[in-house]
């Protein structure tokens, strides 16, 4: 139930969502408890590559100690996990690599449904972020040109067509350089599905341009694993969620 309010919030898109990326090999217990009493609307749990964080572990120690929804954006197939609310199934079509585009979700499939875990099929447009990231690294593609604005609108019109339900535009996890709110606001106003940028979000100021821009969800993650304290600026910039959080 919390996986399809979230959906459906997204699809309205009467406010903008805040969601805390939690990468299970940096998992920090106090950011969730900061979270609880800060705007933040949901976690989204994974990474390109893990090395020692379990998945089903750090969704259960979030659960532990918020209700705020979990959800998985996995890396690859292993990092899936039936204790999650839901899933956002990414498929790079900023890439060229088979495995990130349709393989991985073939391995992924028999165990989503096993797991009878609620989905929702995203769009994964990389854009360069002036470094190269970890994605990047692991994919073995290479991003979208942030100055190339026909190539990332016909990439994320083929998206629309092909029947994605969100579309996500990431810049890199800790990039150099942000992606310009004017292309945001461009994409969103051509493509009309639910956008999510993530990728060098590190000021209350990138927040709001972005919210302005019509962003439908903000993701930080790597901001937030360098100075924790930014939590509470970068939430003030959204509007207070309905929510139940647990106080431990």
């Amino acid at each position: 139930m919390k996986f399809k309010k979230l959906i459906k919030s997204l699809h309205k898109g009467k406010r903008t969502l805040f969601a805390v990326l939690i990468d299970p090999d940096k998992f920090n217990p106090l950011l969730i408890r900061m979270a609880n009493e800060a705007n933040v609307d949901c976690f989204l749990v994974g990474g390109s590559k893990l090395l020692r964080g379990n998945i089903d572990e750090t969704v259960k120690k979030i659960k532990e100690i918020s209700n705020l929804p979990v959800v998985l954006f996995p890396g690859d197939e292993n990092q899936l996990s039936d204790k999650a609310d839901g899933l956002f199934l990414p498929s790079l079509l900023s890439g060229r690599n088979p495995d990130y585009l349709i393989s991985k979700q073939v391995l992924m499939a028999p165990n989503i449904y096993r797991m009878k875990l609620k989905h929702a099929p995203m769009a994964y447009i990389l854009l360069n972020g002036d470094k190269q990231s970890s994605t990047q690294k692991v994919t073995k593609t290479q991003p979208l040109a942030l100055n190339n604005k026909q190539q990332l609108l016909d990439t994320a019109l083929a998206a629309k067509y092909l029947g994605f339900e969100l579309l996500y535009l990431e810049a890199g996890s800790g990039a150099k350089k942000s992606i310009p709110p004017i292309l945001i606001k461009e994409v969103k106003e051509k493509i009309h599905l639910p956008l999510i940028v993530g990728g060098g979000i590190n000021t209350a100021k990138k927040v709001k341009d972005y919210i302005q821009a019509g962003a439908n969800m903000i993701v930080v993650g790597n901001a937030l694993e360098k100075d924790i304290n930014l939590l509470k600026s970068l939430s003030a910039c959204f509007e207070q969620p309905l929510k139940t959080p647990k106080h431990i």
